[in-house]
């Protein structure tokens, strides 16, 4: 099933699809998508007909983000490092996501080096906490689209990263969420950015230092993931600071990321401007 939220009417609706060609379904005015998720439970039905697609929006807030850096072997090659013993592991704040359709917006006097990173986005489905491999796939709701928008000179100045990829508006996520029995194998799944229209990034998941299951193993040995939680899985190369020149995000450009089989994110980058809002 393929989910997401949209406005309807003027109010957010969770709705749903049995293909990505096929028209949405609403459900029933008092389900949401972080509820269906939140709960751990089944899909409700979809009960109210045909809905007119209006604008997509981020189909939940998660509470809690886990980024998983250099966890591709391209990226690793790219950056001239060995590929890492255990997952590197940082926080991505819930108040910097955002749909698709909204802006990535950044402050020009705090950050000149805003790069991209099209990520495949794993959602929860059941606590978990001491996992094993062979049982992580079982605690997985569904998978969505994520770019984990990384300002390169905070990163580098503070030697860590919170500011550098939790800045507002920097992870874009969706635009729909498909559950897990529609991606049997989620480690056979293209990712490609754009910006301006030039593919920028093109890469597969299958080239994961650490595939999904360890990844959830590894994270449950220090904390409990709970339903809704994301886990962030890493970037392909291509990322704009490791290019030859290095390449950032400016006011102006699109940026589009795209996982194969779950869709694409369109998002505008602005500066930010006195007074303006976030989003």
């Amino acid at each position: 099933m393929h989910l997401a939220t949209l406005t309807h009417q003027g109010q957010p609706r969770l709705v749903g699809r049995a293909a990505p060609e096929a028209p949405w379904r609403l459900a029933s005015p008092d389900s949401s998508l972080a509820d269906v998720v939140g709960r751990g439970g089944g899909v409700p039905p979809m009960v109210d007909g045909v809905a007119s697609e209006g604008p997509l929006l981020a189909p939940y807030r998660p509470a809690t983000l886990h980024g998983v850096g250099l966890n591709y072997h391209d990226t690793v090659k790219e950056m001239g490092w060995e590929p890492p013993a255990e997952p590197y592991l940082f926080p991505k704040l819930s108040s910097s996501v955002i749909g698709t359709g909204e802006a990535v917006v950044f402050d020009p006097e705090l950050t000149q080096r805003v790069d991209w990173e099209t990520e495949l986005a794993v959602i929860i489905g059941t606590e978990a906490r001491r996992v094993r491999e062979q049982d992580a796939l079982d605690h997985v709701f569904g998978y969505s689209v994520a770019n984990d928008i990384s300002a390169r000179d905070l990163q580098a100045r503070d030697g860590q990263w919170l500011r550098g990829k939790g800045l507002d508006t920097f992870c874009p996520f969706g635009p729909v969420v498909v559950t897990a029995d529609e991606i049997p194998d989620p480690h056979r799944l293209g990712i490609r950015t754009w910006v301006n229209g030039e593919k920028v990034q093109d890469g597969t998941t299958a080239d994961m230092v650490f595939r999904i299951p360890e990844l959830i193993a590894y994270l449950t040995r220090y904390f409990t993931l709970r339903p809704g939680d994301v886990v962030l899985t890493g970037t392909p190369a291509g990322c704009g600071d490791f290019r030859k020149p290095p390449r950032a995000l400016r006011p102006g450009d699109v940026l589009e990321s795209e996982v194969e089989g779950i869709g694409r994110l369109v998002n505008p980058v602005r500066a930010a401007t006195s007074g303006s809002p976030a989003r």
